[in-house]
């Protein structure tokens, strides 16, 4: 077999291969892609003469386990000995590579090798390596080698008798040695070091050597699989390559087996704090998952229950239960959060109770308050006050009960519910654990979240709470669980009724103010790459801003507004020219600058009126956002007695309208007396009658707008009541009177009538608010009426239960 060289050249361009040895005689493909590997080509084709075929040498390329592939080829890593080869097809192109169809022709050696410095094209001189030694031993050799080959073959799975007459009519023992090398499964390097053997007997005794020894391997590995054959039943069969490489990374001890981690499992469950009845039951799924084929479907679901009852805490550690500091728990509280300090009380008081009781059983607290007040982060902060793990579980639109029990094994995907997983991550048993957004739970079809909360927080069962995954009892009894809602209503009453209340109402306008200034603001500066010292914000700009741009009763969009003002400085401060020698002063925001930053006002707040003609009153209103003012409006013209309501008003204000009227005409006679109902209609407004308005709170209004109406005399609009009122003339007691004097004073409101009962709720109204403004306590109507329009209602005579004479004049002149 020799070389009809077709090259001009006494050098040859370079192809190096990695992960192949080409071997004279033999025909393999082979993809070409690198810069080298194309130029190489390129060069050939260049150097070949019209009509004969592309040859050029290729060798094998060492490479490092770190070495990058798509890295250039260097001199140094290229094999001495290689093989000329001829290119019998190519397809493909320079830019997506090409498709080669070699065969080798001779071993060569590869002298002076070179590299282009430009191009990188590698190229040598070479010289053809003749077979040598003696040829005496050659026909041995060729039996010795036939028979090896025939016993070889007779372990391979598939084609055994192919191979066998396929070997049995080759004559030429070079090219039987070449075709073993180049089809024995061996090494890579195994194979170069059998080409590079100049000795045509010598690399035939190497070959047969190599052949016995893989037949070694494969008797072994065929003892192994029958082995595993005759032990496996029929439906496991299909398994059987994996049991292959389980049975030989035993024999070998190269990976750690099975029966290694099932005894991990056991270790670790006897060292686990679990009760003994879980114990058992650990115990008792770690033999069901010995005596499992460990491809069965089975062993992952028994393994992934056994990593959760090892995962889960199953008794206190102290580390994570310091003793509680009242002290440090009051300082962190008023760090975090300013205000709320009858919030703040009463989580102190739940504290100590803990902290005196030795645990938290029967604690389950509930934050009931608007959004943005900053109900989760309390919760954050009350575990960072006793110095507990923190972990919230968000239950907003949870509609199915395994959300909260857990999934059933039995099923696909089955995992744990929320608190279990909950558990988990924490990592302690007695973590404080936020249930957020508790009275968004929704009834689906399959079952009741709320329902399933029940066992959660009772304390009465909650020690021994049943996750249908987890399936055995879990102590949840040292979990400080705190709850969080918008609104009562979306709570069922047995939920409810396993809580404590707390209230968050809201913020004042002189509390966001602090809040702005002293926790939002340096937080936005610093979020936005601002210091203190280049931008000037006064507290008339986070009022206004507060005022005119946020409707709330948290901070959250105060905290956006306050963003979108950082933004805007912040683009004003990096439009400045660099700094110099000369102090830069800080920016100035102004009133006029908030319009062209966050637009036109979006809030327009009710303000008291300059002045209000007979039959308009200011009532007042709670909101979720806080509280406002409205004006009640009554006016009366000639009809049939019929009392007209308008402005959304529901079903509970109209019948307070309605209460109004009974009132005045069953009280106040001599109004009967001057007014003729049954020819006079009466109409009572609420203005923005876009806005759906409900609740008895405006009794009083009504009463004292028609009374002002029927006599003619105005109410001051700096007056402003609320209050509900009986068929007997009572003021009773409402509620929102914090955030409705609140919402009176900021409309220039300095007079406020409320219900004597209401009185306690004076206590949780700022004191600023308090000094600057009149409370008026009634009892009774009368109470309402004598300081608006100076009238003083006669006694009800106990003996007839009529009034007496009307004594503050006679009716309005309009309405006679």
């Amino acid at each position: 077999m020799g070389i009809n060289t077709n090259l001009d050249q006494t050098r040859w361009p370079i192809l190096a291969l990695r992960n192949l040895v080409l071997v004279p005689g033999m025909t393999v493909p082979i993809r070409v892609g690198r810069l080298q590997s194309m130029l190489a080509l390129k060069r050939a084709q260049e150097m070949t003469s019209a009509g004969s075929p592309t040859q050029l040498v290729v060798t094998l390329q060492n490479l490092g386990a770190n070495d990058d592939q798509s890295a250039l080829v260097k001199v140094e890593s290229l094999h001495q000995i290689g093989v000329i080869c001829e290119i019998e097809k190519s397809k493909g192109s320079e830019t997506d590579g090409y498709q080669l169809l070699i065969k080798g022709l001779e071993r060569v050696r590869l002298l002076n090798i070179s590299e282009d410095a430009s191009t990188h094209l590698l190229e040598a001189e070479v010289e053809v390596l003749a077979d040598t030694g003696e040829t005496g031993d050659y026909a041995r050799l060729l039996t010795t080698m036939k028979e090896a080959a025939r016993d070889l073959v007779q372990f391979l799975p598939n084609g055994q008798d192919q191979i066998a007459s396929l070997i049995e009519e080759i004559e030429d023992l070079r090219f039987l040695t070449y075709a073993t090398i180049a089809n024995l499964d061996i090494s890579i390097g195994e194979k170069q070091r059998l080409l590079e053997i100049d000795s045509l007997a010598d690399r035939a005794s190497s070959v047969i050597e190599v052949m016995a020894k893989v037949r070694s391997e494969l008797q072994v590995k065929s003892e192994i699989r029958d082995k595993l054959h005759s032990k496996l039943g029929k439906s496991q069969r299909d398994a059987i390559l994996r049991e292959q490489m389980k049975a030989i990374r035993e024999e070998l001890g190269d990976e750690r087996s099975d029966s290694d981690r099932l005894d991990d499992y056991r270790e670790k469950i006897s060292k686990s704090k679990m009760p003994e009845e879980t114990r058992k039951i650990a115990l008792d799924e770690l033999k069901r998952l010995e005596s499992m084929n460990s491809q069965s479907p089975e062993t992952h679901v028994i393994r992934n229950y056994l990593d959760l009852l090892l995962a889960l805490p199953w008794a206190i550690d102290d580390d994570s239960t310091p003793p509680i500091d009242i002290a440090h728990a009051r300082e962190s509280l008023d760090r975090d959060h300013y205000g709320l300090d009858k919030v703040k009380k009463r989580i102190i008081e739940h504290l100590a109770t803990i902290k005196l009781r030795g645990g938290s059983r029967g604690m389950i607290l509930l934050l009931v308050g608007p959004p943005g007040v900053g109900k989760t982060s309390l919760g954050n902060s009350i575990a960072s006050a006793i110095g507990r793990k923190f972990v919230r579980a968000a239950l907003g639109g949870v509609r199915d009960d395994a959300e909260i029990r857990g999934h059933r094994r039995t099923y696909v995907g089955a995992m744990a519910g929320r608190v279990i997983q909950g558990i988990k991550r924490a990592g302690v048993m007695n973590p404080v654990f936020m249930l957020d957004e508790i009275d968004k739970l929704s009834r689906g079809f399959s079952g009741d979240p709320a329902s399933a909360l029940l066992e959660v927080l009772d304390p009465e069962q909650n020690h021994a709470f049943h996750d249908h995954y987890l399936d055995v009892p879990y102590d949840l009894s040292k979990v400080l669980f705190i709850a969080t809602a918008n609104s009562l209503e979306g709570i069922p009453g047995p939920l409810l009724d396993r809580m404590e209340v707390i209230d968050l109402s809201g913020y004042t306008s002189l509390e966001k103010l602090h809040i702005a200034r002293h926790h939002l603001l340096p937080k936005q500066l610093e979020e936005h790459g601002l210091k203190a010292t280049d931008v000037a914000i006064s507290d008339e700009i986070l009022t206004a801003i507060i005022g005119r741009y946020t409707r709330e009763a948290g901070v959250r969009t105060l905290q956006r507004q306050i963003a979108a003002l950082c933004r805007s400085l912040a683009a004003r401060v990096a439009e400045r020219p660099a700094a110099d020698s000369t102090p830069t002063s800080p920016i100035m925001v102004a009133i006029d600058d908030l319009d062209e930053i966050f637009g036109q006002a979006r809030v327009d707040h009710e303000e008291a009126l300059s002045s209000a003609p007979a039959g308009v009153v200011t009532g007042l209103a709670w909101t979720p956002v806080g509280g406002e003012i409205l004006f009640v409006e009554a006016t009366s013209m000639p009809g049939t007695g019929k009392l007209v309501l308008t402005g959304q008003l529901g079903d509970v204000m109209k019948e307070s309208a309605q209460i109004a009227l009974t009132l005045i005409r069953s009280r106040l006679p001599q109004i009967v007396q001057a007014i003729d109902f049954d020819k006079r209609d009466f109409h009572i407004h609420v203005p923005a009658g876009a806005i759906p308005k409900d609740g008895p709170s405006a009794g009083v209004a009504m009463v004292t707008a028609l009374t002002s109406l029927m006599t003619g005399k105005p109410v001051s609009p700096k007056i402003a009541m609320t209050g509900e009122i009986t068929l007997r003339g009572k003021v009773t007691p409402v509620g929102g009177v914090k955030e409705k004097i609140m919402g009176a004073h900021r409309a220039g409101v300095t007079h406020v009538i409320i219900p004597r009962k209401n009185e306690r709720d004076l206590k949780d109204v700022p004191e600023e608010i308090k000094k600057s403004m009149t409370f008026t306590l009634a009892d009774d109507v009368s109470d309402v009426l004598r300081p608006c329009i100076g009238l003083e209602l006669p006694p009800q005579d106990p003996t007839t239960g009529l009034w007496g004479v009307f004594q503050a004049g006679t009716a309005g002149p309009h309405l006679t």
